[in-house]
């Protein structure tokens, strides 16, 4: 995907999207990670005709393959258009508004729009903060450090979206505390990057932690795989709510959970219980024997749990 023109009004970013003097009527969201997608709901369900154009296969394309083809049928039901396989190759603002040209397996098509909304990705802002008269390494736009963030100069450190981990809130905070109390002498631990849920804040909510289905089988894991629908949960369909499911990834030899997708109301709050399972080293049995309350949208992991091992019973 391209890098977009700049033009302060009718191709924005996500910070610029935040502050928007009006509502724009018609709005195309290049880019559908994280932000992409939130900001894509958040201005259909004010009213905005949304388009979503991704250069790849599937929206939200590190998550779980099954997790993006149910966001796109949730999307696709609540009005938002989703372009995929499809390539933004040119953006005409010499009009009143946007008429962007977009490239796809059946040719090109141009959509007009009020505003474009760039969200190809992030880079770290660390240009002009004296990192170059100090001596601090770096590489392309991370500060380099190890695993207790400490730069390679002594005294500083770095945390957060300047350096190579995720850019996270949660993973900064995680970082700043590991970061000073390892300066104040405490005995710590190095961050177990692949331990960290990741959420998309829109609806259905998504939350992921560690291996996709797909990871799992090409780095050569005999895995069990467990999947529980909303629809056959009682408060699901109580409150709804019953769009998405719960996805559950486990190692057939020695149990391990390799990965847990989520997709659905109230998953960014679920997910914490694969990440302290997973923290513990918790095998899928030990979830499975542990009792979780009825009726409850969390019971859907353990019901997933019993799909993996062949023991689920209310489906």
């Amino acid at each position: 995907m391209p890098s977009l023109p700049q033009d302060g009004k009718k191709i924005i970013g996500y910070r610029e999207a935040m502050t928007l003097k009006e509502q724009p009527k018609k709005m195309i969201v290049v880019g559908s990670g994280a932000i992409g997608i939130e900001f894509a709901y958040f201005y259909n369900a004010m009213g905005t005709d949304v388009t979503v154009v991704e250069y790849l296969p599937n929206i939200v394309p590190v998550e779980d393959e099954e997790v993006s083809k149910q966001l796109e049928r949730s999307f696709k039901k609540a009005g938002i258009k989703i372009m995929t396989s499809s390539e933004v190759t040119h953006v005409d603002t010499s009009g009143e508004g946007v008429k962007v040209n977009v490239k796809k397996a059946g040719g090109a098509e141009i959509i007009p729009a009020d505003i474009v909304l760039s969200a190809v990705g992030i880079k770290s802002n660390i240009e002009n903060i004296g990192l170059e008269e100090v001596g601090i390494e770096t590489d392309k736009d991370k500060i380099l450090v190890n695993d207790f963030y400490q730069t390679n100069i002594p005294g500083y450190y770095a945390i957060g979206d300047v350096t190579p981990g995720q850019a996270l809130a949660h993973v900064a905070s995680a970082e700043g505390i590991l970061c000073v109390e390892k300066i104040a002498g405490m005995h710590v631990e190095p961050l177990d990057y692949g331990n960290i849920p990741g959420c998309t804040y829109c609806m259905p909510e998504i939350a992921s932690v560690g291996l996709t289905e797909k990871q799992a089988r090409e780095k050569g894991f005999d895995i069990k795989v467990g999947k529980f629908p909303f629809s056959a949960s009682g408060k699901a369909k109580a409150s709804g709510n019953s769009d998405g499911f719960v996805k559950v990834i486990f190692d057939a030899k020695y149990g391990e959970w390799l990965g847990c997708h989520m997709i659905g109301a109230g998953v960014t709050d679920m997910i914490a219980e694969a990440v302290v399972a997973r923290k513990l080293e918790t095998t899928g049995h030990e979830v499975l024997k542990a009792v979780h309350p009825h009726p409850t949208m969390s019971e859907a992991v353990m019901e997933a749990v019993a799909a993996a091992y062949d023991e689920v019973i209310h489906l």
